[in-house]
C-alpha cells in the first residue's frame, strides 16, 4: 500500500512541476522566435518585479473529522450515537496560475469512533459488540494541488466581478497517529505510528467554497476525504484482531469538514486566484471600442483647397476651381503655359495673350502642328482604366477631332516599373481604352489609330528606374497622348 501511494505521489508531482515552470520563451537574439516557441517577437522575462498580482497566502482553519469507512466508525447512520472529534490545519499557499496552485499543509486532530465517547465509561448494559470505544490523535503533512474551477470554467462573456469561488484539492503526504481503545476494563494505546519514523503515506481530496471578504481575507468551507491506507487507524488494534475482522476493508478513512480563513500576502491590489484574464481583455476591448479615435489626415492642412494635402502639395497657391494632378499642380493639357482653368482652347496650344488659343485658324483638312498632345490623360499604376478626371479632356478631344478632317494616332505609354514586354502590352491597352472611349462618344473610327510604346516614350526620361523620381513624375509617364498624321 505504501509503495502504491508513493507511485501516486510521484505521478501528481510531475504535472505540478510542469505548471510551476515559467513557460514564456524569451529570445536573446534579434529575430522572431520559431513556431515551436511559446512566445512572440514581443516577449519579456517574467521576474518578481514584473508581477502584477499577489500569489502567496497563509490559511488556517478548524473542523470536525468523522471516521466513515472502518471497523469502528464515527457515523452510525441511525444505529447509535454519532461521535465528533476535532481538527485544525495550517497551510502555506502558492498560486502558480489564475486557476492552479500548490499548498503545503499541516493537519492535527483527534477522531472518535466506536460505540461511546472514550471520556465516558463503557456501557454495562450494551452488547459485547457495542462495548468498544476508540479515539485517534493524528498529525499529517501533505502537499495539495489547488484547482480553481470558477476561474477555469468561467464564461468568456461574463464581465461581472465575482466573490465566490469553487476549488478542488488533491494531494499526498505522511501521517503519524496514536490510536486508543477503551472497553469495560480500561483504555489503552493500541497502535502508534510516529510522524517521521516509518512514515505512513496517506492521500486526501475534496472541495472548498471560498468567499472573498476583502482584498486580504477569504473565508472557506472545505470538505476533504482522507484515505489513510491503514486498518489500525480506528483503534481496532492489529490488522487481524477480532475488531478489525468486523469489516473487509483494509483502510480506515475519514471525512474532515472544516471552516477556515486565508490571508493573502503581497503589495498588489488583487490576488492571482481571483483574477480572470479574459475578463480584463474584454474590458480593455470595450474601452477601445467606446473611445473616439480621430485620425488626423493632413497635419499641415490644405491651404489652397485643391484636395492635395500641403504635406506633399508642390503648388500651394492653386487657383480655386483648377483641376490638379497628384502633386497638386494645376493641369495644362496642351502645355502652352495657360492652365486648363483659364485656357479657352484646352487641347490646342496657344499664346497666353490669346487665352491659350492659336492666333492662326486651324486648317479644316489637316492639323498644322505635327504633334498635338494631351498631357493630362494619366493612369493609375498597373491600370488602363480611364479616370473621371480625364473625361473633360477626352470630351474636348472629341469636339476637336470631329472639327477636322485629319487622322490621329492615340499613343499609350508607361513608367519603367515591370518588364519591357509587360509594359508594352499595358501601353497598348491604355491606347485602346482611350480610342474606344472616343469612338463611343462620336469620333469616326477611321480617324483614329492606336499604338503602344511601353516604357520607350518617357515624358521624364530621367525616371529610369522609377525609384529615382518622385511619384508625380512617374504618374506623368503613365499617359496617353495624340499625334496628328
Amino acid at each position: 500500500m505504501k509503495l502504491s501511494l508513493a507511485i501516486v505521489a510521484f505521478a501528481l508531482a510531475v504535472p505540478t512541476l510542469g505548471f510551476a515552470q515559467d513557460s514564456t520563451a524569451v529570445s536573446n537574439e534579434q529575430q522572431y522566435p520559431n513556431t515551436f516557441s511559446s512566445g512572440s517577437a514581443n516577449v519579456s522575462k517574467f521576474t518578481q518585479e514584473s508581477k502584477r498580482f499577489n500569489d502567496w497566502a497563509i490559511s488556517a482553519g478548524a473542523g470536525v473529522p468523522l471516521v466513515q469507512s472502518a471497523d469502528l466508525t464515527s457515523i452510525k447512520n441511525g444505529n447509535g450515537k454519532n461521535l465528533f472529534g476535532y481538527s485544525m490545519y495550517v497551510s502555506v499557499d502558492k498560486a502558480i496560475t489564475h486557476a492552479f496552485g500548490i499548498n503545503l499543509q499541516y493537519d492535527r486532530g483527534e477522531t472518535r469512533q466506536g460505540w461511546f465517547n472514550t471520556k465516558d465509561a463503557a456501557p454495562s448494559d450494551a452488547s459485547v459488540y457495542q462495548r468498544v470505544g476508540a479515539r485517534t490523535q493524528y498529525d499529517a503533512i501533505s502537499v495539495l494541488g489547488d484547482l480553481n474551477f470558477s476561474n477555469l470554467l468561467r464564461r468568456v462573456d461574463n464581465k461581472s466581478p465575482y466573490r465566490w469561488a469553487l476549488h478542488g484539492y488533491a494531494g499526498v503526504g505522511i501521517m503519524g497517529y496514536r490510536a486508543y481503545q477503551k472497553d469495560e476494563n480500561n483504555q489503552r494505546l493500541m497502535t502508534e505510528q510516529k510522524l517521521f519514523k516509518g512514515q505512513s503515506f496517506f492521500a486526501q481530496a475534496g472541495t472548498g467554497l471560498k468567499y472573498k471578504i476583502n482584498r486580504r481575507l477569504d473565508i472557506e468551507a472545505r470538505a476533504m476525504y482522507v484515505y489513510t491506507g491503514d486498518d489500525s487507524f480506528d483503534g481496532g488494534g492489529e490488522q487481524y484482531s477480532n475488531i478489525n475482522k468486523r469489516e473487509d476493508q483494509i483502510s480506515d478513512n475519514f471525512i474532515n469538514a472544516t471552516l477556515g480563513l486565508s490571508l493573502k500576502l503581497g503589495k498588489h491590489e488583487s490576488h492571482l486566484m481571483w483574477h480572470d484574464p479574459l475578463q480584463e481583455i474584454y474590458w480593455k476591448l470595450d474601452v477601445l471600442a467606446e473611445k473616439n479615435q480621430e485620425v488626423e489626415v493632413c497635419k499641415k492642412g490644405d491651404l489652397d483647397n485643391d484636395g492635395v494635402c500641403d504635406d506633399w502639395d508642390r503648388e500651394l497657391n492653386t487657383p480655386a476651381g483648377a483641376r490638379v494632378d497628384g502633386a497638386g499642380v494645376a493641369l495644362d493639357a496642351d502645355l502652352d503655359g495657360v492652365i486648363d482653368l483659364y485656357d479657352q482652347c484646352v487641347t490646342v496650344p496657344g499664346p497666353v495673350e490669346n487665352n491659350g488659343c492659336p492666333t492662326t485658324p486651324v486648317d479644316s483638312g489637316t492639323v498644322t502642328a505635327t504633334d498635338t498632345t494631351l498631357e493630362g490623360i494619366e493612369f493609375d499604376l498597373n491600370s488602363d482604366r480611364i479616370l473621371p478626371s480625364n473625361t473633360p479632356i477626352l470630351n474636348n478631344a472629341v469636339s476637336y477631332i470631329n472639327s477636322s478632317t485629319g487622322t490621329y494616332t492615340v499613343i499609350g505609354a508607361t513608367d519603367t516599373r515591370a518588364s519591357d514586354a509587360y509594359n508594352q502590352k499595358l501601353s497598348e491597352r491604355r491606347a485602346n481604352s482611350v480610342k474606344n472611349y472616343l469612338i463611343k462618344n462620336g469620333v469616326d473610327a477611321s480617324k483614329l489609330n492606336s499604338v503602344g510604346r511601353g516604357e520607350k516614350d518617357l515624358k521624364y526620361p530621367e525616371c529610369d528606374p522609377a525609384e529615382k523620381c518622385p511619384e508625380w513624375k512617374n504618374r506623368a509617364n503613365r499617359r496617353v497622348y495624340f499625334e496628328a498624321k
